[in-house]
């Protein structure tokens, strides 16, 4: 089925290149933006399969080199094994990604993170998970765009939105959605006793700006000077932006930038999204409730829990994940929770289909 996949878009894309040949594709603004768009999207599909490929065939290539002349073994074999382990790495990364079954898998990733109740100490843990987070998509190779960050009082945060920009981002960090519980010592207590703190974590797709529009005379945008870190022009001008969506109260803040146009776009980015987010959820609890009941984790729920005193382990409630290292964890080890999420959700969803076949 994915080999199928992949030749049916590769023969979509020579069909483009052929098209963009035509002068008349170019003369009309739109078509032509709409074309270079869907060009991308199958490129960006395409190329790290293409990549294997080429790499495949240099590995044979140094093979039969060395079968012609085995005296050369010794230097080449280690090249063909390097790349072979390359390989063999982007082989599972393509694996997982057959997983993913949403249309905005591949799309860049919007993360917002609260506290829950419990002041000083939930604040430090959702800046802890902010920064375990940017560190995560430092390994990946993503970029990071900090969108809004409101300091606590006295330390963490009260709440952050960034947007992770790289191949799949949202379809990995779906996996993130949910409620995050610590278990430690705190270092706020100077009678060193143990507390549990909470922090949400919500992540949606970002969209592109013509996929969901919104009416203006829906809004109400006002200005306001940052707060926190961000040198004196930041904070002595109002170039922070907060952006109400009137018919459903939804609020956006964007304060990261020196420039009020570009937290006011950002903010404008986000919206959208959770416009389309809240549209999407709407549409799921349609179908729900024509399918009737289904034993599902929803947004809200605890999905994982950190535990750093009196033992240390990470464990992720929906897939029975756990990893000893938790500090690890915290520095951006988050792949095997990915992972099994990915997998537990893709049988979630066979179960489901099968269950809806039979009935």
């Amino acid at each position: 089925m994915f080999l199928f996949e992949y030749e049916q878009k590769l023969a979509r894309l020579k069909e483009a290149e052929k098209q963009a040949e035509d002068p008349s594709l170019w003369e009309e603004g739109t078509r032509a933006q709409e074309f270079l768009k869907n060009a991308g999207a199958l490129r960006e599909y395409l190329r790290p399969l293409q990549e294997l490929e080429r790499s495949l065939e240099e590995v044979a290539v140094l093979l039969e080199l060395v079968r012609e002349d085995p005296s050369g073994g010794e230097e080449m074999f280690p090249e063909a094994r390097k790349a072979l382990d390359w390989i063999g790495e982007q082989l599972e990364r393509i694996e997982l990604e057959t997983l993913f079954s949403g249309e905005y898998d591949f799309r860049d990733a919007i993360v917002s993170l609260h506290p829950g109740a419990g002041g000083l100490e939930s604040q430090d843990w959702a800046e802890m998970l902010l920064r375990m987070y940017n560190r995560w998509a430092e390994q990946k190779g993503f970029a990071v765009e900090l969108a809004d960050l409101l300091p606590g009082d006295e330390a963490g945060i009260k709440s952050a939105t960034i947007i992770v920009r790289g191949h799949a981002a949202y379809g990995y960090l779906q996996a993130e959605k949910g409620v995050h519980r610590m278990v430690r010592i705190s270092p706020f207590d100077t009678a060193r006793r143990r507390h549990t703190s909470f922090a949400s974590v919500d992540v949606i797709p970002e969209v592109e700006a013509e996929e969901f529009v919104i009416n203006p005379d829906d809004l109400k945008i006002d200005t306001f000077r940052a707060s926190g870190a961000g040198g004196q022009h930041v904070n002595k001008t109002d170039s922070a932006v907060r952006i109400t969506h009137l018919p459903t109260n939804l609020v956006v803040t964007c304060q990261s930038d020196r420039s009020q146009h570009s937290n006011r776009q950002q903010a404008m980015r986000i919206l959208q999204a959770r416009l389309a987010e809240l549209h999407r959820r709407a549409q799921a609890q349609e179908i729900s409730a024509l399918r009737g009941q289904q034993k599902e984790i929803a947004w809200g729920s605890q999905i994982r829990s950190y535990i750093f005193h009196p033992f240390t382990l990470v464990k992720d409630h929906r897939t029975g994940t756990e990893v000893g290292q938790v500090e690890a964890v915290m520095n951006g080890e988050l792949d095997p929770f990915i992972e099994s999420f990915l997998r537990w959700q893709a049988r979630s969803r066979l179960q489901n289909i099968t269950v809806r076949h039979k009935a």
